[in-house]
């Protein structure tokens, strides 16, 4: 429904200049879904491979990052990107999604609540923790999303998930609302932690308004709208607007083969104790870690697992008893 309205909104020009492979940095929109957002911008890109990497609810909006075509293939080693959020808080009420979606089951009088209080309760919410995550969530116990046992009355037991808030800050309060600013670890949903601070203030609580303003190196104030590729006009160009496969993968280390031993990589091949090298800013790379394995000309070629023996302190190049493919990209990726 709302992808046909978008049709009328936004009718469909020809399909905008696109990024071939990698991840693109999309305003999603309120009301849509992510499925949504694929959809659409599957169609725009005339068939092309298209994914996301972390759900964002209906009610929410901000940064989703579209995996486009050998971006696909990406999305594991996507997985430890940081998420930053801002959020509003209302005390007072409880609701049976833990936003503004639900209906409300309990209301408490706030009264008695302090600003000082309110704040000092947030700063506790800081730190590694153990999260239950709600029923009404994607997760799936037996191959069946909870969203739909939610849906059915039921309420199943869950396991609690090690997360991490690295930052929480309130940045506006007007009783009964709290502005929250959150920078936050994978697999962390936020209005699961305002439910909880109203818990732990005993007035209960529930997410009024969402959006995500960063996921890793993707900023809301660089994402592409969908009018944005409709309209083309090349401002998938933007900067902060998309990421090649190597710029995605830049947190992991990078090994330059040989033109020689290219072939191999492309065939997937694993590479012996020779025409690898390890570029100086590299360091120690640890046995077993996933590396960007590139050419001479600075060119991804593939992901690889690094298994490293002595390193020649006198010359740039490692002797490594085999460099394993992982992912073959190509040599115009």
């Amino acid at each position: 429904m709302m992808a046909e309205l978008f049709d009328c909104v936004f009718p469909v020009r020809d399909a905008p200049p696109a990024l071939s492979h990698g991840v693109l940095n999309v305003l999603k929109p309120v009301g849509w879904t992510s499925h949504d957002v694929v959809a659409k911008v599957r169609g725009l890109l005339q068939g092309r491979k298209v994914g996301h990497a972390g759900t964002l609810d209906p009610a929410a909006t901000g940064v989703l990052p579209l995996l486009i075509g050998k971006g696909t293939r990406l999305s594991e080693f996507l997985v430890d990107w940081d998420k930053e959020y801002e959020a509003v808080l209302r005390l007072g009420q409880e609701t049976t999604t833990q936003d503004a979606t639900g209906d409300v089951i309990r209301t408490v009088p706030i009264e008695g609540l302090h600003p000082e209080s309110v704040s000092t309760v947030i700063k506790d919410f800081r730190g590694a923790q153990q999260q239950v995550p709600p029923m009404y969530s994607a997760i799936k116990m037996n191959g069946q999303p909870l969203y739909k046992a939610a849906r059915a009355g039921k309420t199943l037991d869950r396991q609690a998930r090690p997360i991490t808030i690295y930052a929480i800050e309130v940045t506006a309060l007007d009783l009964p609302s709290v502005a929250l600013r959150i920078r936050c670890s994978k697999g962390t949903y936020i209005r699961t932690i305002c439910a909880d601070i109203g818990q732990r203030l005993g007035v209960g609580g529930y997410l009024s308004r969402l959006t995500r303003v960063r996921v890793g190196p993707l900023h809301v104030d660089q994402a592409l709208t969908l009018s944005d590729l409709v309209n083309g006009d090349g401002l998938v160009q933007r900067p902060g607007s998309s990421l090649s496969l190597d710029e995605a993968l830049a947190h992991l280390p990078a090994v330059i083969v040989d033109s020689d031993v290219v072939p191999k990589v492309l065939n997937g091949g694993a590479l012996p104790n020779s025409g690898v090298w390890l570029p100086p800013a590299a360091g120690d790379i640890p046995t077993g870690t996933s590396v960007r394995v590139k050419d001479g000309r600075g060119r991804l070629l593939a992901l690889g697992q690094w298994r490293p023996s002595k390193a020649s302190l006198s010359s740039l190049q490692s002797s490594v008893n085999q460099l394993q493919m992982i992912k073959v990209f190509g040599e115009n990726a």
